[in-house]
């Protein structure tokens, strides 16, 4: 079955949407001495996919990764997950934000000795139920409103604007366009200067999430066995009868809590020593 001609200009929009944000972050990793990842070839990974797997064996797709530590040949440690997306209708906004929901996030619980910030490139027409459930799951977002653009395409005479009742013939017309269309990179510069604050706002938030540092570092070795009580009362209960003294227990876990200068929190728990030790020395 041919592919539709809409489906096909939206696909124009979506690799624009790409062009205009790729400089931004290739600039940025050099900046902060990092690595993108993107679709292509690279040595360190089999095919043209940036695809990470999470922890139940579950293979995700996206659009760009930061590394740390990461070179052409070598994979490193991801401290930024970012996808874009392109929408024309509201009806599909929704379901695209929580399709970036679940190939995000369970990278980010994968990798969460890394604490990877989440990003997300937006453009079309998007709810703002939308934009905000994503930003309450702690996603930076980065959004280029329809109009900005039609008016990026507009610039260099193209008509980008459609809607359910555009005929094909319209949209041949559009891709006609935009093939013969010499400096499509300015088109994205466009898009980008309409959006300047959104775009500075975004690099912002991801600028601060890759600089933070760990401020301080909490240590508790829990001695003794666990308690299990079935009600409040039950546990009041225990802890009443509970002596307390220099009595000796066998250690029972140590609890680790990482505090970073931004306010974000990793708790974990172990059973022995070297476990411990080997989470930290993933920070270093």
């Amino acid at each position: 079955m041919a592919e539709s001609l809409s489906h096909k200009f939206g696909q124009i929009i979506g690799e624009l949407l790409e062009l205009a944000v790729e400089p931004h972050l290739q600039k940025f990793a050099k900046k902060h001495k990092l690595y993108l990842d993107k679709k292509g070839e690279r040595k360190a990974r089999a095919g043209k996919k940036v695809s990470w797997t999470d922890d139940k064996g579950n293979s995700h797709d996206l659009d760009f990764v930061l590394e740390r530590g990461g070179t052409a040949a070598t994979v490193g440690v991801p401290v930024a997950f970012i996808e874009s997306a392109w929408r024309r209708y509201t009806k599909h906004s929704r379901n695209k934000a929580q399709e970036i929901q679940s190939a995000i996030l369970p990278l980010v619980s994968t990798y969460k000795h890394a604490a990877p910030f989440m990003g997300v490139a937006l453009a079309g027409v998007f709810t703002e139920g939308a934009l905000t459930q994503l930003k309450s799951l702690g996603f930076g977002v980065l959004y280029f409103p329809y109009s900005t653009v039609i008016k990026s395409f507009a610039k260099f005479g193209i008509d980008a604007a459609f809607d359910e009742t555009t005929p094909e013939s319209d949209f041949k017309t559009k891709i006609d366009c935009w093939n013969k269309l010499a400096n499509k990179e300015e088109v994205a510069k466009e898009l980008l200067r309409l959006n300047k604050k959104n775009v500075s706002e975004f690099l912002t938030l991801l600028s601060s999430a890759v600089s933070r540092y760990v401020e301080r570092i909490t240590i508790l070795p829990l001695y003794g066995q666990e308690a299990v009580a079935s009600s409040v009362a039950e546990a009041i209960g225990f802890l009443q009868k509970c002596a307390e003294g220099s009595l000796k227990f066998p250690l029972a876990k140590y609890e680790i809590v990482i505090k970073y200068n931004t306010g974000d929190r990793i708790e974990a728990c172990f059973k022995n020593k070297k476990d411990s030790i080997n989470f930290l020395e993933t920070y270093l």
